[in-house]
């Protein structure tokens, strides 16, 4: 039986954190897992610009509430949904993703959770586990599944690797060059043709 794993930012919907830091005016909050692979070091880099900025999390999720999936993606993924079972494997937040999880049929995620201080601020987060795309993967296939995972990210390289059939989804021409092995597409219909041929190997 398969599992098709996929990521959720910059696949399924836009960047939340550049949506923010164009609706804040602050540039310096474009910075994601595509430019910067460790996560953690990512993660402090934005919460000090927060705090310098006295921006919380009633903020960012004013922008998340004017956010839409991208073009084509609920469809990509309905149609999806009834060929596999699918998992969006995301290193976003509980407290970020329900309204987009609503936009997109409620379908299953795995995430991390905010850590919130009363006033909204955001003081830290905690992550579901060590490399939590590649560690969920690992322990589907060793509960019988096999994988079949896409992704844009540094972040979603461990999980695309470690699967049977792994994809770069609009990912950047740098990735792209880093990983020539990795068969890359940028339209969905295009990414669904490629999981049903590895689903029919």
């Amino acid at each position: 039986m398969y599992i098709t794993c996929l990521d959720m930012e910059g696949v399924l919907v836009p960047e939340i954190w550049i949506a923010f830091a164009e609706a804040s005016g602050i540039p310096e909050l474009k910075r994601t897992t595509r430019d910067e692979p460790d996560y953690d070091k990512l993660m402090r880099y934005r919460l000090d610009i927060l705090k310098e900025h006295h921006l919380g999390l009633k903020e960012i999720q004013a922008t998340i509430a004017k956010i839409d999936p991208l073009p084509g993606a609920r469809a990509f993924l309905d149609k999806l949904r009834e060929e596999t079972q699918v998992i969006i494997l995301s290193d976003t937040f509980e407290q970020f993703a329900q309204p987009l999880m609503r936009k997109l049929n409620w379908p299953t995620l795995f995430c991390n959770t905010l850590e919130v201080a009363p006033d909204g601020a955001i003081t830290g987060y905690r992550m579901r586990c060590p490399q939590s795309k590649l560690t969920t993967v690992r322990a589907l296939q060793s509960a019988g599944f096999q994988t079949i995972a896409a992704g844009d990210s540094h972040n979603d390289l461990g999980m695309i690797q470690a699967s049977k059939a792994g994809f770069l989804f609009r990912s950047t021409d740098a990735i792209k060059a880093e990983h020539p092995e990795l068969p890359a597409f940028d339209r969905f219909d295009d990414l669904l043709a490629a999981i049903r041929g590895a689903m029919a190997q």
